[in-house]
């Protein structure tokens, strides 16, 4: 007869993974994904580091599912703030539910700075690469929605609401890099103002036409 795993050895293991991620995610905090050993996390979890590797088999497997585990809290933080009612008179307008996704973000990762760095901009492994992208689509398509309920609701105006998404997302990770790298010479609220401003601005605006670009 074949082995069939029991719910409570399921528990155990799901348990032990979740410890797994909590740690390497606090450790992530401190040393970023380029300090981020396998035999010190397992000291951390108190397992053997062999272990580690039975539910991660490498340290690129490892360090994908930190950053997915880590990406999804700050996902949940932007979707918070950007669900609401199809109605604007519901709820907050489109432009401010965005303008506090993206404070909130700005903020959560001036915060952590050396997770937000391992996140956003740190060197990693191909796989921890392609999830930053996936995950970056995730975030754009959250915000694509908020800016086509304010088109509807005509509290933003038309546009191409796909590429503003993933342009706000771009824009949030680019301005934050410089303050993530270089702390000291910056003003952490001013940067984070500076930054929102320039996001609201490009959805807000009115939109350019081929003569505007002609001289």
């Amino acid at each position: 007869m074949a082995y069939r795993e029991t719910s409570r050895v399921r528990e155990r293991k799901q348990a032990t993974r979740t410890n797994i991620l909590t740690n390497a995610l606090a450790l992530l905090n401190e040393v970023g994904f380029g300090g981020l050993q396998m035999a010190t996390l397992a000291q951390r979890c108190s397992v053997a580091t062999g272990t580690l590797y039975r539910y991660f088999p490498s340290k690129e497997d490892l360090c994908t599912a930190v950053f997915e585990h880590a990406t999804e809290i700050e996902i949940a933080q932007v979707q918070q703030h950007l669900e609401a009612p199809e109605t604007s008179a519901d709820g907050l307008p489109a432009a401010d539910r965005i303008a506090d996704a993206l404070t909130t973000f700005a903020k959560r990762a001036l915060r952590a700075p050396v997770t937000a760095w391992a996140l956003i901009a740190e060197p990693v492994e191909p796989a921890v690469v392609a999830a930053r992208l996936r995950y970056r689509e995730r975030y754009a398509g959250l915000f694509a929605q908020a800016i086509q309920q304010g088109i509807r609701d005509k509290t933003l105006p038309p546009q191409d609401s796909a590429l503003s998404s993933r342009a706000l997302v771009g824009a949030i990770a680019e301005a934050l890099i410089g303050p993530l790298a270089h702390k000291s010479e910056f003003d952490p609220n001013q940067a984070i103002t500076n930054s929102v401003r320039f996001c609201l601005q490009a959805i807000t605006a009115s939109s350019y036409t081929d003569s505007d670009t002609k001289g």
